[in-house]
């Protein structure tokens, strides 16, 4: 079975937590969870965070913002991520502000 290109980013975004020792896991939808819920939920030095992984340009729906914002609303940390952003989860769990894209090429 070929893996979807959302999936893919699942993955690497897993693949990641593992390697800074964060607790996550992938909540149950459909009949038994919650709708909307993000795709991935954890811990990282005390703080909750859930990210939703998107593909490509594709953007979360109405209720996946609804729950992002109530995470955020709460203290935790919310995010989207794609293929192309899963490097600035780094910044974003560590609580520090995301670096400006033109300033990285200049610290090169």
């Amino acid at each position: 079975m070929a893996m979807t290109p959302e999936r893919k980013v699942k993955k690497k975004v897993a693949d990641y937590l593992r390697s800074i020792g964060a607790y996550f896991f992938y909540p149950a939808t459909g009949g038994y969870g919650r709708s909307g819920v993000p795709d991935i939920v954890g811990c990282y030095k005390g703080r909750f965070f859930g990210i939703e992984c998107k593909a490509g340009t594709n953007k979360p729906t109405e209720l996946q913002k609804n729950e992002l914002k109530q995470i955020a609303q709460a203290g935790g940390i919310a995010t989207v991520t794609n293929e192309d952003t899963i490097h600035t989860l780094q910044y974003i769990l560590n609580g520090l502000p995301e670096p400006d894209p033109n300033q990285l090429e200049l610290d090169l």
